[in-house]
């Protein structure tokens, strides 16, 4: 699923809901009504709302993931590549490694940032500071954001958005929230986000001192591990699609 704007979600959103009640014979025109209000509010969700989902989303994610000891090897290699990674546009970066065998990397717009062990160990040090780059630069181009967004209009339905505007969102259940973060993580960016994300990973390479090459070199190894059918790669090429040919224009750009 790519990242929608907000004109096309809504007005999907309302053709689900209008079916919805078409078939529900007890609920009352204030219930329709009351919907079709968060549905709008939907699409003014502030800033500080996102923000506030982000990290009740991260927090679970922690509880439901191992984190690497901050004495891990995995954890010192991460802090030290991304010493001058400590915030981007005025939100701290916080980022982390999930001891995991899968291939991944995600990030939230609240500036969390998480990074697989099994991701790290078939990355070299300018590779896995590409992805970390990259994954900022998702924070940085509000792209993370815009995921938020979306989950959470698909979630109107289930009253996630308060009735009145300006006030936080609704507590989610466990269920709820769960389901919430699985839209989050497993959202699939655009083709422009990704390649407003990859230049700016080249960017951290670069001005880090770092060898370029790296960014061309991670999403080569990307592609063919894709290429082999690898399990452990499927959510990130899910995620952040077509390797090889964002490779093939990170050389074009180096």
């Amino acid at each position: 699923m790519r990242i929608l704007s907000i004109k096309p979600v809504f007005t999907t959103t309302i053709a689900i809901v209008a079916i919805h009640l078409a078939g529900c014979q007890t609920m009352s025109a204030a219930d329709m009504m009351s919907t079709g209000t968060s549905v709008l509010e939907a699409t003014s969700i502030t800033d500080a709302q996102m923000m506030q989902e982000a990290q009740i989303a991260a927090v679970s994610l922690d509880q439901n993931n191992t984190l690497a000891a901050a004495n891990s090897k995995y954890q010192k290699r991460v802090n030290n590549l991304a010493k001058h990674l400590k915030a981007v546009d005025g939100i701290p970066l916080n980022i982390k490694v999930y001891m995991t065998s899968d291939i991944n990397a995600f990030a939230m717009p609240d500036g969390t940032i998480r990074v697989y062990s099994g991701l790290m160990d078939a990355m070299n040090d300018d590779e896995l500071l590409f992805i970390i780059g990259h994954e900022v630069g998702h924070v940085a181009k509000g792209h993370t954001k815009q995921r938020i967004r979306t989950s959470l209009l698909t979630k109107v339905g289930r009253e996630v958005i308060t009735k009145t505007a300006g006030q936080q969102l609704a507590v989610l259940t466990a269920s709820q929230l769960g389901d919430f973060t699985e839209k989050v993580i497993n959202a699939q960016f655009s083709q422009k986000n990704e390649r407003e994300a990859d230049d700016y990973g080249l960017e951290v390479l670069k001005q880090s001192g770092k060898n370029s090459e790296g960014a061309a070199t991670a999403l080569e190894k990307l592609a063919a591990m894709g290429d082999s059918n690898s399990t452990f790669v499927t959510q990130m090429l899910s995620t952040h699609p077509e390797p090889k040919a964002r490779a093939a224009r990170i050389r074009k750009a180096i």
